[in-house]
C-alpha cells in the first residue's frame, strides 16, 4: 500500500471555541466516517492529528492538561497506524510524521480532517512540495464562517471554495470521498 490518510486535527478542543456549529459538523462527520470506514477496508493506514498549542493550562482547549486532546465526540473509533501532535500549521513540521511516511513507502496522501483552510490547506501545500502525491476530500474538511480584514463576513463554504480552488490541478487532486476511494483501490 502506497497511500495513507492523514485525519488532521478531528479533536474535541474545537467542541470548545467560540466559533464552533455544531450543525457544519454533522455532515463533515458523515463524510469523515465514510471515509475513514472505506481506508480501513482497504488496508490504508490512518494517521491521527492532533493539534497542541498554547499554554498546558486546563482553560486552554489545545492544551494536553485540557483533557480536549481526544477524538472529537462522533468520529468513528479507529486504530491509527500512528498518532502525532504537532504545533504548527502542517502536520509534516516537528512531528517526524515524514520519516515515518517514507519508511513506509507511502507515496499519495489522502488529507481530511479540521480546518480546512489552515492546517488541512497548508499540510496539502507542503506534501505537495515535499513530493508526495496529495488528494484533497473537501467534503471531509470542516471550517467556520469568519470576518474578513475589512469587516464583512465570509462563510465557511465560500473559505472551502476558495481552498479547494487554490489546491487543485497545483497542490492536489481534489476528490469526493468515493472518488478518493476509488484512486486508492
Amino acid at each position: 500500500m502506497h497511500t495513507a490518510l492523514l485525519l488532521i486535527d478531528v479533536q474535541q478542543s474545537f467542541r470548545h471555541r467560540p466559533y464552533w456549529q455544531e450543525a457544519a459538523a454533522q455532515p463533515f462527520l458523515t463524510a469523515t466516517n465514510a471515509l475513514l470506514q472505506g481506508a480501513m477496508a482497504r488496508g490504508i493506514p490512518v494517521v491521527r492529528v492532533f493539534h497542541t498549542d498554547g499554554p498546558d493550562s486546563a482553560d486552554n482547549p489545545f492544551a494536553l492538561a485540557s483533557g480536549h486532546i481526544r477524538p472529537l465526540d462522533g468520529l468513528a473509533p479507529f486504530d491509527a497506524a500512528l498518532t502525532v501532535h504537532k504545533h504548527r500549521h502542517s502536520a509534516l513540521v516537528g512531528t517526524g510524521l515524514p520519516v515515518w511516511l517514507h519508511q513506509q513507502g507511502i507515496r499519495r496522501l489522502i488529507v481530511a480532517g479540521i480546518r480546512t483552510e489552515q492546517c488541512c490547506e497548508t499540510t496539502t501545500r507542503h506534501a505537495s512540495d515535499e513530493g508526495w502525491e496529495v488528494d484533497f476530500v473537501g467534503e471531509a474538511t470542516l471550517t467556520f464562517d469568519m470576518t474578513t480584514p475589512a469587516g464583512a463576513p465570509l462563510g465557511a463554504a465560500a473559505i472551502r471554495e476558495r481552498t479547494e480552488t487554490v489546491l487543485a490541478g497545483r497542490f492536489a487532486t481534489l476528490c469526493s470521498v468515493t472518488q478518493v476511494l476509488e484512486r486508492a483501490a
